[in-house]
């Protein structure tokens, strides 16, 4: 079986409990995340072979990072070891990435400012996988990180691997004078899948959030908000064979409501919902999902067994006995099958 490689930025979540219990206890534990470490660690986990690339500086931190990250059957024979700092943020646990308590220290950081565009092999790196991963967050940091994905994409795509990207949107980066619709198509038209929100895509993509979103409640009509925004984005895509649609609600400020969309250039699925009380940790959940959505692709899934496995994905982050064993029961759909990519 051939690898998918997934290509961003490591970082360090630090997660200080908060109430000055941090300081009081002179402890904050620490996380070894990004977004697309995250998928990869997901893929491992169901034994799909999988390569992490990122950039970290040469030291002996980084070099037990790398351990780690090995240890969870995850190849790492594409780590570059350059620069002079890694990214970190901060966010307490329980909370959300897109919160505006998250607060980013990855300026300057190996990824954004060690890695050139048009100095990387990504032939010889790439050899052996059949499937490129990236997000909207790499293009975010800056300039430079964003020609660097652009190269990485054109190789993959001359070396034809199916792509995909996850338009995942931080307000708080794309701050180096550049506006996300300004670099995101270019990037996002090499993708054969793409996967968002209908918010993340006009902020992303510039593509208007439906007329329908500003009154809708229900999850027909979400999803029929999803299937335009999808054929906005099939449309201006023409590589792109499917658009995932995620929504996750906190019904009254607590818990959590997940459901999500699938669509081709002819049909929608839309799966069925999943509903908590309480949260454990919101990061995180949407890499689980994607990386759901290209295990159970890769793997050749029919299309209504794909939505419900993707849903317990995503949402084995906030409840994990429970939907991992959804997921490990194997259920069986008699529907006809999708054909998402060629």
């Amino acid at each position: 079986m051939k690898k998918v490689f997934c290509f961003g930025e490591i970082l360090l979540r630090m997660s200080p409990v908060l109430d000055q219990a941090w300081i009081n206890n002179a402890s904050m534990p620490v996380h070894i995340g990004g977004a697309e470490l995250n998928v990869a660690k997901a893929l491992a986990g169901w034994q799909q072979p999988v390569t992490y690339m990122s950039a970290m500086p040469d030291n002996y931190l980084s070099k037990e990072i790398t351990a780690s990250i090995a240890a969870c059957n995850i190849g790492v024979d594409a780590m570059q070891f350059c620069g002079d700092r890694m990214g970190i943020y901060f966010l307490p646990q329980g909370a959300d990435l897109k919160n505006a308590g998250v607060i980013y220290d990855r300026a300057h950081a190996s990824f954004s400012t060690a890695l050139f565009p048009g100095k990387i092999n990504w032939d010889t790196l790439l050899e052996g996988s059949d499937w490129f991963h990236f997000s909207a967050i790499s293009p975010a940091l800056n300039e430079q990180a964003a020609a660097v994905c652009l190269d990485a994409l054109k190789a993959a795509k001359r070396l034809g691997l199916t792509i995909s990207v996850d338009l995942n949107y931080r307000a708080k980066l794309w701050k180096y004078g550049k506006q996300p619709a300004e670099v995101m198509p270019e990037l996002v038209s090499y993708a054969d899948l793409i996967m968002g929100n209908i918010w993340s895509a006009r902020d992303l993509m510039g593509i208007d959030v439906p007329k329908g979103a500003a009154t809708a409640v229900t999850k027909e009509e979400f999803a029929a908000c999803a299937k335009e925004t999808a054929a906005v984005l099939l449309t201006q895509n023409p590589s792109c064979k499917i658009v995932a649609n995620t929504f996750r609600f906190t019904p009254d400020g607590a818990g959590v409501n997940y459901y999500a969309t699938l669509d081709t250039i002819s049909e929608q699925a839309v799966s069925v919902s999943f509903e908590a009380s309480s949260v454990v940790d919101k990061v995180g959940s949407g890499d689980c999902f994607m990386a759901g959505l290209i295990y159970g692709i890769h793997n050749g899934h029919e299309i209504m067994l794909l939505r419900q496995l993707l849903v317990n994905c995503k949402s084995s982050v906030i409840a994990p006995s429970k939907q991992l064993s959804k997921l490990n029961q194997g259920i069986k759909w008699k529907e006809k099958r999708f054909l998402f990519i060629k």
